[in-house]
């Protein structure tokens, strides 16, 4: 992680803030990288609720049916796609030999709240419908993301409890954003928000575009500590890191979780970075996080997670 933050972190000129231009151009021009081999990759699109939505599923090896995940990807709710995931998702199938579905949702500010968790949900439900077409089991259907995918995991499992379905049997989140953008009520801001990636002024960009009207109801679906009751929820496995800004409220939310009787396990990498899942990617150094891919498997497959 050293080497990551002294040679590939972007450096901008002193008092310079990153535009969402240079957001997204860091985002299409990250380095190549080996990827873990898959069974079967196939990319289609399916129904959205404003048109189609491109997904990608990773089927492992063996005959089935898979248990199957439904994996949001992180980019602060306006970057990211099918790609830039590519290599975690591959590996969460390895650890944890379930299907995956990766759903490339709309982006903000294109598409602001609330596109990104209907495009989510909807996606879900397709999954649930059409799991027997590929292979999978319904009634074994998790979801999981990182960062904003994090956010958008467990809001799906929100909508599904409040809409009556599909079924959700388990959330996985990573690092997530759970809050609006208040930094000053949290110490993993002022301790992490700067020099570790994810910086307070990029969280404070993507807050702006994402949410554009306060009005909208159902405001918790875009902050879901805030919702008025948690109760009902999967059990959650909720990964954080020691030195990211989001710590706090990733950890804030598990504990909520956990008063509201939601089973709930947190794993803290005390000295990781946010995007750290991509970044060992990026560096080929999977293996460097392997036991951490093997706590997401483990926690799928219904055995402890012990850190």
């Amino acid at each position: 992680m050293k080497f990551f933050l002294e040679n590939l972190l972007p450096v901008y000129p002193e008092g310079y803030t990153p535009t969402l231009e240079d957001i997204r151009s860091r985002n299409q021009n990250v380095p190549k990288t080996t990827v873990e081999a898959v069974h079967q990759v196939k990319d289609r699109t399916i129904a959205g609720p404003e048109g189609e939505i491109p997904v990608r599923i990773y089927t492992p090896e063996g005959s089935g049916p898979f248990p199957v995940i439904v994996f949001f990807h992180g980019g602060g709710f306006v970057y990211g796609d099918l790609e830039s995931h590519d290599s975690v998702c591959r590996s969460i199938v390895k650890a944890s030999q379930h299907i995956l579905v990766a759903v490339d949702y709309r982006l903000a500010p294109e598409h602001p709240f609330p596109a990104a968790p209907n495009d989510c949900y909807a996606a879900a439900k397709w999954v649930y419908d059409h799991a027997e077409e590929l292979n999978g089991d319904k009634a074994r259907m998790s979801v999981a993301g990182d960062s904003a995918g994090g956010n958008l995991a467990t809001v799906v499992s929100m909508m599904a409890r409040d809409q009556g379905g599909p079924s959700i049997i388990k959330q996985v989140l990573l690092y997530p954003v759970t809050d609006r953008y208040e930094p000053g009520k949290y110490a993993s801001y002022g301790e992490n928000g700067s020099g570790y990636f994810l910086t307070t002024e990029a969280m404070g960009l993507f807050s702006k575009l994402y949410v554009q009207n306060d009005g909208l109801p159902n405001q918790h679906y875009s902050a879901p500590i805030n919702a008025p009751d948690l109760s009902g929820l999967p059990p959650a496995l909720v990964i954080t890191a020691g030195l990211d800004p989001l710590r706090d409220e990733g950890e804030l939310y598990a504990e909520k979780l956990r008063e509201a009787g939601v089973e709930t396990v947190v794993r803290r990498e005390e000295d990781q970075i946010h995007g750290f899942f991509n970044l060992f990617a990026i560096m080929d150094s999977r293996d460097d996080i392997k036991d951490v891919y093997d706590s997401i498997g483990s926690f799928l497959n219904g055995a402890a997670v012990v850190k």
